[in-house]
This record gives structure tokens, sequence and C-alpha cells, in this order.
């Protein structure tokens, strides 16, 4: 018998493993799985994983002849990856716990790689670039989705006014160098894939926005709180913090009561590369 006849997945039982894909990773991860050649016996690897997305479907759609491997560093995400990948009985991923700047696998083994949002928050580009020019065949892709500089300008802007008027120029380039760190230039990060030996076939870009009713609530949702918030507290004096999130607060309260809500726009790209 089929093993998808034979192993039907019950429904009771998936709703502890089947959570909502995040609205984060969900648009950049459909223009990548978009892009992707999906070719027969393959091995592919997907770089920062974290909750299983696109590392899970790529593999499925790529089927048993393939084996995809994901690397991630966080040990929390390869226990919550693995407990899926064994409740959907996939044998076609081996999971990496490591880091992208030093991947454990051979020179020119891999057919294609991906990466999810996740190229960009690496600690070292270039050493993770490396590696993807040394693990890769001649001929193989490389295609990764990140987003742009302006995203969430509309609170960033909000964020730098407070910081002016309180006269804090130093956490105003802090602000400025987190931004760079984690959504580097399209042309530096284009520039570093030409440079190893990579062509540049296609790049898109796109933009998806979060609306809310206004500011109190974009800084309560959970991928704010969970995905920046620390990053953005880390920038300042630690006795500063309530009194320049209250300031940045109300003032996005007040465009919201002009503009009838507050919106955070995410503009991003997709890279589609193939090795020299």
């Amino acid at each position: 018998m089929k093993e998808y006849l034979s192993n039907r997945l019950i429904a009771d039982n998936s709703v502890n493993i089947e959570d909502e894909l995040p609205l984060w990773s969900a648009p950049f991860g459909i223009k990548l799985l978009e892009n992707i050649n999906y070719r027969q016996d393959i091995s592919a690897l997907d770089i920062g994983f974290g909750s299983g997305f696109p590392l899970i479907e790529l593999a499925m759609r790529l089927g048993k002849g393939s084996m995809v491997y994901g690397i991630d560093p966080c040990q929390k995400a390869v226990e919550k990856v693995n407990n899926k990948i064994n409740f959907y009985g996939i044998k076609n991923i081996k999971i990496i716990e490591g880091i992208a700047e030093s991947i454990p696998l051979e020179n020119q083994a891999i057919d294609l790689i991906t990466s999810n949002n996740g190229i960009n928050n690496v600690n070292d580009i270039g050493k993770t670039i490396s590696e993807c020019s040394r693990i890769i065949k001649k001929g193989g892709q490389f295609v990764f989705t990140m987003n742009l500089e302006k995203t969430m300008f509309e609170f960033y802007d909000q964020f730098e006014e407070v910081l002016q008027e309180l006269n804090m120029e130093n956490e105003i380039k802090l602000m400025h160098e987190h931004i760079a760190k984690k959504r580097p230039p399209l042309d530096l990060l284009t520039s570093l894939i030409q440079k190893h030996q990579f062509i540049i076939k296609d790049i898109e870009y796109d933009q998806f926005n979060y609306n809310f009713r206004n500011g109190t609530a974009m800084l309560n949702h959970h991928q704010i709180r969970f995905g920046f918030m620390d990053s953005w507290i880390g920038l300042l004096p630690e006795g500063k913090v309530e009194q320049i999130f209250d300031m940045i607060e109300k003032r996005l309260n007040e465009q919201s009561k002009i503009f009838g809500g507050f919106k955070l726009s995410i503009p991003y790209v997709m890279v589609n590369a193939i090795k020299q």
C-alpha cells in the first residue's frame, strides 16, 4: 500500500504540531519557493531554517530521491523542527545545529542552497557567502530572500525623531548601524555573491504591509515583541527606555488618528544566482 494511504496523519494530533505559518516568513518563502528549480535526486541546504519553513516544505516538494540539509544555530529551533520532521515521517531531511559561516559539508556537495530571510541575519555575511560557494556544485542554484533597509521605516522615522528631540546622537548612530547590519545594502550583497563566482540570474522586488489599529497595537504584536523589541531596547540607555518608547507610542498613535490606522512597510527582494 502507498505510504500516504497507510500512514495518514490524525487531525487531532496535528494540532500540536501544525501551527500557523508565521505571517512574517510566509511572503518571503512563497517567493523563494516559486523560483526554485525542482530537479530530481539533488542535495539541498536551507540556511537559517528557524521554525522549519521553508525547509520542510522544500523537502516534501523535492521528494524522497533528494536530501535536504538544514542548518541553524538555535538549539530550540533544532528541537522543534526535529519534532515536526518525526511527526510527518519525513526521511529526506538532515538537521545541522551550527552556523552558516562554517558549514560541515564537503566541497561541491550541494546542488541547491536556499535561505528565507536568513542570509542577512548571520554574523559574517562574507564568510557565509564564501561557504556557500565552497559547498555548491558548478551550475548549482543559490536562491534567497531578505527584507530591505527601508523595512518598517514608518517606525524608525519616529524612533529617530524622538532620539533627536532628546539629543541622543550616539543612539541615532547605533540605530543606523543596527539597520545596516541586519539589512545590508543590496548592492553590497550582490557584489559579494559575484565575487564568489556566482552569476545573478534574477532579482525580484516585492513588498507586503502590516496594518494595525494604532501604534500601541503594533508595539504589542508578538512579531514585534519577539523579533525586534530586544534589539531596539539594546540600542538605548536602560534608564531612558520607558521614556523613549512612551514618546514613540504617542507619536504613532497620533499618526494613526490622522490616517485611520498605522502601517509598517516590509519591502523585500528575492535573489536567484547560479554558481559558475
